[in-house]
């Protein structure tokens, strides 16, 4: 076994690994609410289904999306990897040794993330299937757009008939808040992780992180209470 490979098995690097792909998937929940946004424009849909266009059609964005399946993969397979590891080691400990107050709290905190990353992953799963899945089956409706040559996949409407499903929108809604708790720790864990802590800027990384953790899954759970009560 090269370095490398030892080096991506130990705790070390599965850690790192999930710092890495975290920090790619924060970045990438803000392009996506961004073009989430895209579905209160009162204009029938024209600006989400350009903008999805444009995602599934540019080539770069679609290398980007395939990388980002395998890092959502990546992230969670990681993240149960550690938990396993992590509850492995504890239970070796057996009753001899009697475990500290910090252990005790960092044992609590990573089950919490890892079953917290569970709920997030079957949410993703489910959105897929509900969506991306539904796209590539060619599932939907074409229309035409002024200006605009071709025809374009109606996702729009798919969404808006998905997001007037009132127990859809109560399981998105708290799905976003399962996504919250999972950020308001892991975002400034992985900056931690990666040995990004000063005593001049970690302030502001955790005031940033608690802010994004706040804010951006606000932002995705307001749109379908939205679409629900107003379209």
């Amino acid at each position: 076994m090269s370095w490398f490979s030892h080096f991506l098995h130990s705790s070390i690097g599965q850690k790192l690994i999930m710092s890495l792909t975290g920090l790619f998937l924060i970045l990438f929940l803000v392009v996506h609410l961004i073009g989430n946004f895209q579905l209160l424009a009162e204009d029938g849909g024209q600006a989400f289904n350009l903008y999805t266009k444009f995602m599934t059609s540019n080539p770069l964005i679609k290398t980007v999306s395939y990388g980002l399946y395998f890092f959502i993969l990546l992230h969670t397979w990681q993240g149960i990897s550690l938990w396993l590891k992590n509850r492995a080691a504890r239970g070796s400990q057996g009753y001899a040794v009697k475990r500290t107050r910090a252990v005790g709290t960092s044992a609590t905190l990573s089950s919490r993330m890892a079953w917290l990353g569970i709920i997030v992953f079957v949410f993703i799963v489910i959105h897929m299937v509900q969506f991306w899945l539904q796209m590539k089956l060619g599932n939907t409706t074409m229309v035409t757009y002024p200006g605009h040559e071709g025809e374009y996949k109606d996702l729009y409407s798919m969404v808006i008939a998905v997001f007037k499903n009132p127990a859809f929108v109560i399981f998105y809604v708290f799905s976003m808040y399962v996504i919250a708790l999972h950020l308001w720790h892991g975002f400034q864990s992985s900056f931690q992780t990666l040995g990004l802590n000063h005593s001049k800027y970690t302030p502001s990384i955790k005031l940033i992180g608690k802010a994004y953790s706040i804010l951006v899954p606000a932002g995705f759970a307001i749109i379908p209470v939205i679409v629900y009560l107003f379209r």
